[in-house]
């Protein structure tokens, strides 16, 4: 399904997902390049949410850019499959390869603010990732490693811990914190 039918159709959790997606849309719609780095005011990103099968834990990778553990996930870079996307970065960036979708359907939708920065000696400008999140699921007990241009540390966190780890206020209080409310809707797994 393409991305702007897909989101046409996603029904917000609250206020924040209802005005994101609607600007996203607004983009989309607009025709402007929203897959690839080279639009520098915004472009599109994928974002996982790996969860265990029993629901109680999280996997979070120490983002170095961000100074705090964070989510997985990255830029489309010209992919137009955003669930591509997430399970791809989830691999690149945990070592993670047995991980699947809980759903296909997004999950959530969030418009991210970055500051500028250097990368690899280039000076990015401050920008907004239009971010598509994935609720993923994977086993605590296979192999993570880190990738170290990326991130420093991976490891799983209760659910409830999760959020807390987190340095970034915004992303604790208004993200993590929402996407683990809306685990609800996705019982787990029977482990028997």
């Amino acid at each position: 399904m393409e991305l702007m039918e897909e989101l046409e159709r996603y029904q917000p959790w609250n206020e924040q997902e209802e005005r994101d997606r609607a600007e996203i849309l607004r983009r989309l719609k607009s025709g402007e390049e929203l897959y690839g780095r080279e639009n520098l005011s915004a472009h599109l990103t994928s974002s996982a949410w790996v969860v265990s099968p029993d629901r109680q834990r999280v996997l979070l990778a120490y983002h170095n850019l961000y100074d705090s553990w964070a989510w997985l996930g990255g830029h489309a870079d010209g992919e137009r499959d955003l669930l591509a996307v997430a399970l791809r970065e989830t691999r690149e960036e945990s070592g993670l390869e047995a991980v699947r979708p809980v759903s296909e359907r997004v999950y959530s939708v969030e418009i991210l603010t970055v500051d500028g920065h250097e990368k690899r000696g280039v000076y990015v400008p401050s920008h907004l990732h239009l971010n598509v999140t994935y609720l993923l699921e994977g086993d605590p007990a296979s192999p993570v490693r880190c990738r170290p241009e990326e991130n420093s540390r991976v490891g799983w966190f209760a659910l409830a811990d999760a959020p807390a780890v987190s340095s970034e206020p915004w992303m604790r209080e208004r993200i993590y914190r929402k996407l683990n409310a809306k685990l609800s809707a996705f019982p787990p797994m029977n482990l028997q």
